[in-house]
């Protein structure tokens, strides 16, 4: 294998290029954010709640971090495999040994929020901290940014007081739902604060989450106020 500071360039590159037209709530620009964030989290998990990660993990989760949105499901007819398969064809191409793939892969194919389904498989740390950093991501000012660019790729419309939200989904539910954007705050994105894994991914959402409640409250005020 390639020494790790080329690999994760190359990965990097990788990822900015396959993901250059995505949409841009799921660019090269919100991997990237991610990157930053599980950084940032490893950080901070290190310096205050003693965890202590190995070479390996680290690099499991710059890798997973930048490789997460590889192929989201959402963008490929739901298959929920070509993310893992891409990132095993170019990490395989790297010379990466395959128990660092599988870890990445294990990742990519359980980090998303899938509705009401809760995935059966083994959690790390590593996982535990993309995941946090993808969450964050989802929330606050760039969360409600990137919620309305998924709602316009989609042709969502914004807000219809006269269908109300569904809380309690099934993955299946969850994945065909086409409601208003405003509804995905209550469905989805008001749930991620409780959802996160480490000390560090808890206290960094509450920001974002206040951030959240209080731009839906004043959009909905004005859209009363004005009807």
């Amino acid at each position: 294998m390639i020494n790790q500071q080329q690999l994760i360039e190359n990965t990097a590159f990788f990822v900015k290029t396959r993901l250059e037209f995505a949409e841009p709530g799921h660019d090269w620009w919100h991997a990237l954010r991610v990157w930053k964030l599980s950084k940032k989290i490893i950080q901070e998990e290190q310096k205050t709640n003693d965890i202590i990660l190995d070479d390996q993990s680290l690099l499991v989760i710059e890798l997973a971090a930048l490789l997460h949105d590889i192929a989201d499901a959402k963008f490929h007819d739901g298959n929920e495999e070509i993310g893992s398969q891409i990132t095993h064809e170019f990490l395989s191409a790297q010379g990466v040994s395959e128990e660092i793939i599988n870890h990445v892969k294990l990742i990519v194919k359980n980090i998303s929020y899938k509705g009401g389904e809760k995935s059966v498989f083994s959690r790390t740390i590593a996982f535990d901290i993309v995941q946090d950093a993808d969450r964050l991501d989802a929330l606050g000012a760039i969360g409600i940014a990137r919620a309305f660019s998924y709602g316009g790729n989609k042709n969502r419309v914004l807000y219809d007081p006269t269908i109300p939200p569904l809380t309690t989904m099934t993955k299946d539910e969850y994945r065909k739902s086409n409601a208003p954007t405003i509804n995905h705050f209550y469905e989805k994105l008001f749930k991620l604060k409780d959802l996160m894994n480490t000390p560090t991914g808890k206290a960094l959402a509450i920001k974002r989450h206040q951030f959240m409640e209080s731009f839906v409250a004043e959009f909905i005020n004005e859209w009363e106020t004005s009807s």
